[in-house]
């Protein structure tokens, strides 16, 4: 998944009064279909390493989830993914749940140490087996495949080399996407070549909340950058590997950000986090440049160095679409955030504030304006781009009743007004070609282990045992008519 822990769950969030002006237009009226453009993509993610289990299977060795999972206090009630939603025996049952919901595409990600154990060398074609089973068991659904090369799962030989703030994890992931490209080349045409890079450097790095666990800023920008070289290797291999028709796109979870006040310096916090969270990313890969805000903010941390001549040619490999995941929105101000902070270069600067109104179970407030915030940023700043929304969804405190039905209205009251916030960026212009629920399945939830459930499909762990929620019935309904029906 995506946003979880993507900010300390105190500071994110947004005030009413914060809502742009664009959020303020008149709702249409109740029973009209916002419907969306022919060809629009429904589809449901999961990852890898949340879902699959089979641990020690088909030759899999630990990546860096296994390690920190068994690491005392890094996961709440001590959680592995060893089975997780045990997608890795039960995925056809997995995929006949899915083309009962209708969905066009399933966004997956293939397990970097399932396929190549010690992350150098060939491929396991047992490993590669399962991919293999798995696109034509979707293919046989009339589900498109979307294929997420790395969400997070680094082999732990990898890391014990360095890991992500050395500059050969780079090469190694562009040898490994070929691996991959020419196993599933011939029947995937969608690739992602990583999930949320931020993620992975600044929660892995910078304040050790996710795997591996490390803490510093300079470890944090290192592996931000080598983030950038790898996704730029690897979709240069890709075009190389890959049918001219495919389409190569990156995910990023960009942060909604708003000040709390219009006062200068609350502007200055939002432009050091947008730095380090959004423009790290995006300037490098599609301007090839160094935001130059972001070396003067991390003088103190780094000189950047660690770029070398021609990496940022590497890094602006052109791409044909750009992922987008969101769940809600940080409001910042002046002021100094905890340490270890994720925020390299503006921790002493930056103070976020806590959000009033609905939140998940995450904690996380419920404001789908930030959405379209986004949407509409992207659309002014990449003319052109076409982009997905490829994760977007909540957590909830769901249980199965005593008739085994689980209701989640939250959940579905959520997703409505995302997915309205979808259809009014279509409506301003924002060419969004699709949208995918996070997530399918109940499942390992990172750091907070089994404790969260995001799936549209609950998920006895015990007996693993699926279940659709209410959510599930009503995502059939909008894919079936194309569309979101107002106050229904």
């Amino acid at each position: 998944m995506t946003a979880v822990d993507a900010r300390p769950e105190s500071t994110a969030g947004a005030r009413a009064e914060s809502a742009t002006d664009a959020s303020a237009a008149p709702r249409p009226e109740a029973g009209t279909v916002l419907r969306f453009p022919a060809g629009f993509r429904w589809g449901t993610a999961t990852a890898a390493y949340q879902i699959e289990g089979g641990a020690t299977e088909d030759g899999r060795t630990p990546s860096i989830w296994d390690t920190f999972s068994r690491t005392p206090g890094k996961v709440r009630n001590g959680d592995t993914g060893d089975i997780a939603a045990d997608h890795l025996h039960r995925m056809p049952e997995d995929v006949r749940l899915m083309k009962e919901l209708g969905v066009t595409d399933y966004r997956f990600s293939v397990s970097w140490p399932r396929v190549q154990p010690t992350g150098r060398g060939p491929a396991v074609e047992r490993g590669l087996d399962f991919y293999r089973r798995l696109v034509d068991e979707l293919l046989g659904a009339g589900i498109r495949p979307v294929a997420t090369l790395y969400h997070w799962d680094l082999p732990q030989e990898l890391e014990d080399a360095g890991g992500w703030p050395e500059r050969d994890t780079a090469h190694r992931f562009a040898e490994y996407a070929g691996l991959v490209a020419g196993a599933l080349g011939d029947r995937v045409s969608t690739w992602t070549t990583l999930n949320e890079p931020w993620c992975g450097a600044f929660l892995g790095y910078g304040n050790g909340v996710h795997a591996p666990g490390r803490t510093s800023d300079l470890a944090a920008l290192r592996a931000a950058h080598h983030f950038n070289l790898a996704h730029g290797g690897a979709t240069r291999v890709l075009r190389d590997r890959l049918p001219s028709t495919a389409e190569i796109s990156l995910t990023l979870n960009l942060h909604a950000l708003r000040p709390l006040t219009d006062t200068d310096a609350d502007r200055d916090a939002v432009r050091r986090i947008d730095a380090v969270a959004n423009r790290i990313f995006l300037d490098p890969v599609f301007h090839g440049r160094l935001p130059e805000d972001l070396v003067a903010d991390t003088a103190g941390v780094t000189d950047w160095s660690f770029v070398k001549a021609g990496d940022l040619e590497v890094t602006s490999a052109p791409i044909d679409s750009l992922g987008i995941n969101y769940y809600s929105p940080s409001v910042v101000s002046a002021g100094s955030s905890e340490s270890p902070s994720p925020w390299a270069g503006a921790e002493e600067h930056v103070a976020f504030t806590p959000a009033e109104g609905p939140r998940t179970a995450m904690d996380w407030p419920v404001d789908a304006d930030g959405l379209y915030e986004l949407l509409t940023r992207l659309r002014d700043e990449l003319p052109g781009l076409p982009l997905l929304v490829t994760e977007n969804g909540a957590a909830y405190d769901d249980y199965a009743d005593p008739e085994g039905q689980v209701h989640d209205p939250e959940r579905v009251a959520y997703l409505d007004a995302h997915l309205g916030a979808v259809h009014r960026a279509i409506e301003d212009g924002v060419d969004v070609r699709g949208y995918f629920l996070w997530s399918l399945l109940d499942n390992f939830e990172w750091a907070y282990g089994y404790s969260k459930r995001f799936g549209i499909v609950h998920v006895d762990f015990a007996s693993q045992r699926r279940t659709p929620k209410d959510s599930a019935r009503w995502y059939a309904e909008v894919i079936a008519r194309g569309g979101v029906a107002v106050g229904g």
